[in-house]
C-alpha cells in the first residue's frame, strides 16, 4: 500500500534502550514529566515476566536520518532520528528502571523507581522499608541489568542471605535461580514500534496519536515544539519548566525568584511567549515547520535553517525569563488595578500581554514607564472584553500582524491605542457593556473590571474607612479573606418577597465588596433595614463619594429590585470605563 504513512518495525527492549542511550531514539517529554505512579511501572513489569503484551509503541521520523552531533553533547552520541509519540511512560519506566538512571516527577523532582522481586513467589512490588529487610526480595530490580552485574555472585550471595533466614527445600533453590534468570531475560523482551514517516504533518501525527491512545489525550502544537527542544536545545526545554516549577513556591533562601501570587505559569504558556517574541507568531503550528528546519514551499528539511531558528528562540527564551522582566511585566497587572490573582479571568491575556510587553520593551525601545501604563490598558481591555478568549491564536495573529512593519516606539503606541479605542467605542461603554453585566455568571469579566477599576480610582470598601486596593493584596490575607462579595439584597430577602429567581438574585449588580465581617452582620436583613443604620457612621460627602465609587443611586436601598438592577449596570459601567481611561 503506497500511501501508509508508517512502517512496522520489531525490537527487543535491549535494543530501545541502547538507541535511546546513544540518542538515535528521542525520549522528550512529549507527554510532560513522567506522570506514573509507581505501582504501573511494578505491574508493566509483571505483565513482561508472564509474557503479556504491552502494547506497540509509536515513533516519528524527525526529518534528519544520519546526522550527529559531537560525542558527549547532551549526553549523547547522534540527533534522535526518531522521536516518540505513544509510548512515553512505557519507555521511561523500563529506560529508568533498567538503567537505574532518576526520572523527574510531575512535580519536577528527581527520585528513583525502584521495584522490587520476590524470586520464591515470582511476584513484584513496590519496594518500601519492609521489603528492604526482608531476604526474600530484591529492594530493587536495577541491578540486574547493570554493566557490572555477575549473575553467579548475585544468586549466590542471594542465597546464602536467605538460607540464614529460611529453610530452602531443594526445590526453592532451584526456581530462585531460574526466576531471576527470567526477570534478566526481559532484556530481550520484543516490542514492536509503528515509525510514521518524517514527511506526516504534525496535524496527522496528533489524529493518529489519538486514534491509537486508549486515553484520549489530544497532543496539541506546543507538545510538538517542547518535544523539538528536548531533542535539540534540551537545556532551553529545563530552562523553561524549571522558570515554571520555581513560580509555584515562595524561595526559602530569599534569593531571586519567579515567585508571585498573581500568576504562576505553564511550560507552554511561556513557550507562547518565547514564540510571539522571536517569530511574531501565536499560531504554533507554523512555527513547529519552522522549527523542524522545514522550508514550507518545498518541504524540504535543512539542518542549518533549523539551527538559525532555534537561534532566534534561544534570544526570545533570554528575555522571556529574565526575573527583572518578568517581574517588571507584574507590575503591569498592579497598575491595571487587577491586584489579586482572583481578578483574573484570562490567563491567554496574561499571556498574550507579557508577549506584547516584552516586544514593546525590546523591539521598539519603550521605557519602562510609558510601556506600563499602556499595556495596563490593553490587559485592562483584553480581560474586560474576552480578547483572546474563542480562537486566542487568531486573535493574537492578528494583533502581531498590526506591528508589522514598524520599528519606532511612536508607531507601537499607536497602533495599540488605535485598535484599544475601536474596541472601547461610546456605544461599548453605553449598551453593549451595561447589557454584558445582565448575568448571574460568578466569573464575569465586567464584574472583574469594576473590582479593578475601584482599585485603579483608589475607591474605600463599601460601608467601610479602608481602600479596596488594601483589603484585595494578595499579601496580606488571614485566615478569611478581608473582602467578600455580598448581595445588596439579600438572597434570603428576595426569596420571601417572591418575584426573583435565582439568576436575578446573584445579578453582577447585586453584588458589592464589603469587609467579611460586615457581611456576617448584614446576613439577611432587608437592604432598608440595615443600610440606613451603615449610613450614618459616615458624613454625607463621604457616603456621596463612596455611594458613586459603588455605583449606588441615593437611596438604592427603596427602589424597586429590577430598576434597581438596571440602574446600578449603567453606573457600573460607567465607573469602568473611569478606571480605563484614568489609566
Amino acid at each position: 500500500m503506497s500511501n501508509l504513512l508508517f512502517k512496522k518495525v520489531d525490537y527487543t527492549v535491549g535494543k530501545l534502550l541502547e538507541d535511546i542511550a546513544i540518542g538515535e531514539i528521542g525520549l522528550p517529554d512529549i507527554q510532560r514529566p513522567f506522570v506514573w505512579n509507581t505501582s504501573r511501572v511494578r505491574d508493566l513489569f509483571d505483565s513482561m515476566y508472564r509474557g503479556y503484551p504491552i502494547g506497540t509503541l509509536l515513533f516519528w521520523e524527525n526529518g534528519y536520518p544520519g546526522e550527529h552531533r559531537a560525542i558527549g553533547v547532551g549526553g549523547k552520541q547522534k540527533v534522535p532520528h526518531l522521536l516518540i509519540v505513544d509510548g512515553q511512560q512505557r519507555l521511561t519506566a523500563l529506560y529508568a528502571v533498567m538503567k537505574g538512571v532518576p526520572i523527574v516527577d510531575k512535580n519536577f523532582r528527581q527520585r528513583r523507581l525502584r521495584i522490587a522481586f520476590n524470586p520464591l513467589k515470582e511476584k513484584f512490588e513496590v519496594t518500601n522499608t519492609a521489603i528492604e529487610r526482608d531476604p526474600t526480595w530484591i529492594p530493587d530490580i536495577s541491578v540486574l541489568w547493570q554493566p557490572d552485574f555477575d549473575q553467579y555472585a548475585f544468586v549466590s550471595a542471594f542465597l546464602e542471605r536467605l538460607t540464614e533466614r529460611h529453610q530452602l527445600s531443594p526445590e526453592d533453590r532451584k526456581r530462585i535461580p531460574k526466576a531471576i534468570q527470567r526477570l534478566i531475560n526481559l532484556i530481550n523482551y520484543p516490542m514492536t514500534a509503528q515509525e510514521i514517516s518524517a514527511n506526516a504533518p504534525e496535524e496527522q501525527v496528533a489524529e493518529i496519536f489519538v486514534r491509537i491512545n486508549n486515553q484520549g489525550r489530544k497532543l496539541n502544537q506546543a507538545d510538538f515544539i517542547l518535544t523539538l527542544m528536548s531533542v535539540f536545545w534540551e537545556e532551553g526545554r529545563k530552562e523553561l519548566e524549571d522558570f515554571c516549577r520555581r513560580a509555584k513556591h515562595p524561595p526559602a533562601d530569599n534569593h531571586p525568584s519567579p515567585y508571585n501570587p498573581y500568576f504562576q505559569p505553564d511550560p507552554e504558556q511561556l513557550l507562547r511567549v518565547d514564540v510571539a517574541l522571536a517569530f511574531r507568531r501565536a499560531r504554533l503550528e507554523h512555527v513547529y515547520s519552522i522549527l523542524r528546519g522545514k522550508d514550507l514551499q518545498t518541504r524540504e528539511f535543512s539542518a542549518e535553517r533549523r539551527d538559525a531558528q532555534f537561534a532566534l528562540l534561544r534570544k526570545a527564551q533570554a528575555h522571556v525569563l529574565d526575573l527583572q522582566h518578568w517581574h517588571d511585566f507584574l507590575k503591569v497587572l498592579k497598575r491595571a488595578g487587577y491586584i489579586h490573582p482572583s481578578l483574573i479571568s484570562s490567563q491567554t491575556a496574561l499571556v498574550y500581554t507579557y508577549a506584547l510587553w516584552l516586544i514593546g520593551k525590546r523591539d521598539f525601545g519603550l521605557d519602562q514607564h510609558t510601556l506600563r501604563n499602556l499595556m495596563a490598558r490593553w490587559f485592562f481591555m483584553s480581560s474586560l472584553t474576552g480578547r483572546y478568549t474563542s480562537s486566542p491564536e487568531t486573535r493574537m495573529d492578528q494583533d502581531l500582524a498590526l506591528l508589522r512593519g514598524h520599528n519606532q516606539p511612536e508607531a507601537f503606541i499607536q497602533v495599540l491605542e488605535q485598535e484599544m479605542s475601536a474596541v472601547l467605542t461610546p456605544d461599548y461603554w453605553e449598551t453593549t457593556l451595561p447589557n454584558d453585566l445582565a448575568t448571574a455568571s460568578a466569573r464575569n469579566t465586567g464584574q472583574f473590571a469594576f473590582f479593578a477599576a475601584l482599585c485603579i480610582l483608589d475607591a474605600p470598601v463599601l460601608y467601610s474607612s479602608m481602600k479596596v486596593r488594601d483589603l484585595l493584596d494578595p499579601t496580606t490575607q488571614g485566615y478569611k479573606q478581608a473582602l467578600e462579595r455580598h448581595h445588596l439584597f439579600p438572597r434570603k430577602y428576595l426569596e420571601r418577597q417572591g418575584g426573583a429567581d435565582r439568576r436575578d438574585i446573584n445579578q453582577v449588580a447585586n453584588y458589592a465588596l464589603v469587609e467579611w465581617h460586615d457581611n456576617i452582620d448584614i446576613s439577611d436583613r432587608p437592604p432598608a433595614e440595615y443600610a440606613p443604620e451603615y449610613e450614618r457612621r459616615f458624613p454625607s460627602e463621604v457616603l456621596k463619594k463612596m455611594y458613586y465609587y459603588h455605583a449606588l443611586p441615593e437611596r438604592w436601598h427603596e427602589m424597586d429590585y429590577q430598576d434597581f438592577l438596571r440602574e446600578r449596570r449603567r453606573r457600573m459601567a460607567v465607573i469602568i470605563r473611569q478606571g480605563f481611561e484614568h489609566l
